[in-house]
Parts: C-alpha cells; sequence; structure tokens
C-alpha cells in the first residue's frame, strides 16, 4: 500500500490494516518455519507495510496532540 492510500485511510481503518499487517507478518513467519511458503519477499512488504501504517499513526498523533491514535502505543518517557 502506498503512503497516500495510506494518508486518505480514516483512523480506525488505519488501525484496522495495522492490526491485519501485524496478523499478515505473524502468519508468514509461521509459515515461514514450517516450510510452507514460497514468496518469501512478503515477509519484507509485509513489515515495510506495518512501518508506513505506524508512520502515518505517529504523524497523526503529534499533529493532534492526541496519544494512542490508531493503536500507536504510547511512550512512558516522562
Amino acid at each position: 500500500m502506498k503512503s497516500g492510500e495510506i494518508r486518505q485511510l480514516s483512523d480506525d481503518e488505519l488501525t484496522a490494516k495495522l492490526r491485519n499487517a501485524e496478523e499478515d507478518l505473524f502468519n508468514l513467519r509461521f509459515r515461514t518455519h514450517t516450510g510452507q511458503i514460497s514468496n518469501t519477499a512478503q515477509i519484507r512488504m509485509t513489515r515495510k507495510d506495518i512501518a508506513r501504517f505506524r508512520t502515518e499513526a505517529g504523524a497523526r498523533e503529534r499533529a493532534t496532540g492526541v496519544t494512542g491514535v490508531a493503536g500507536v502505543k504510547e511512550s512512558t518517557d516522562e
């Protein structure tokens, strides 16, 4: 998914996409270790999608000042 498409998602859609991508990554890793996956490049693409989702969620969080937008973990650096 491209960055422009991600920016157009609502917060709820972004959260759902992030959770789905994390589940997909878990399943891909599991399938890799059991020898059931033929295209290991899917793991890399899924990791990059997760990074894009988290980057957009963090940007939205900084822009609005609201913590926890789109499932991004809150930091405890206070």
